[in-house]
């Protein structure tokens, strides 16, 4: 064999896996949204189209295969809301809100693990890091009351995931209405909240418990 036929045979064999890996996470994305996280990854390897060894040299775990679901989404809203730092009228976070109730809605079988994958730490950080700013922007542009707090934002987020498990199958749209009710909440100029906002501590003891879950 030639050293051109031994380095095609490579890049073949790299490119054949990488497709593999790929058609894997689609099926899994497609199967988790559809039936949940309870379903065999024999399951997912005969949708994806490849044997269930196939499976697991890309993915040693099913917990793997979710982690790198979850981190494709993180890495889509990270996308998102940095796009959304160039908006000048201060409706960029209503997009990511927005934004990222799309993308809950669309990986509805992964979003359980969305908020507590321990693998995806410096993604959240940053997405909420962006998200502290389009904050700021908003209240700066009059679009969102000055007492709303970012935990006020981590709520909605967490709501959603509630009305989107809950329609799943019913309605494609009700997390939609849910926030749009919650964006009209946050106005300017609606009734004062006497309840105060969730502290740091509070979020951070939230999320611990979205992890033993």
């Amino acid at each position: 064999m030639s050293v051109g036929e031994a380095v095609g045979g490579e890049k073949t064999l790299r490119r054949d896996a990488a497709e593999n890996r790929q058609r894997l996470l689609d099926a899994a994305a497609t199967v988790f949204s559809e039936r949940g996280l309870d379903v065999s990854v024999d399951e997912i390897a005969r949708v994806a189209g490849v044997g269930t060894g196939t499976l697991y040299r890309r993915f040693p775990t099913k917990d793997a295969l979710i982690s790198e679901l979850v981190r494709q989404l993180l890495i889509d809203l990270v996308a998102l809301a940095t796009k959304a730092l160039a908006v000048t009228d201060g409706s960029g976070l209503e997009q990511v809100m927005y934004g990222t109730g799309e993308i809950q809605a669309s990986q509805r079988g992964c979003i359980s693990r969305m908020w507590n994958d321990e693998e995806t730490e410096v993604l959240k950080l940053e997405y909420r890091r962006i998200l502290s700013e389009l904050l700021i922007s908003a209240k700066d542009h009059g679009r969102i009351r000055e007492d709303a707090a970012q935990s006020d934002v981590d709520l909605t987020f967490w709501a959603l995931r509630g009305v989107i498990e809950t329609t799943r199958g019913v309605s494609d749209t009700a997390w939609r209405r849910h926030l749009a009710l919650v964006l009209a909440g946050l106005r300017p100029g609606a009734e004062p909240i006497v309840e105060p906002p969730l502290d740091a501590d509070h979020v951070e003891r939230a999320i611990v418990r979205l992890h033993v879950r």
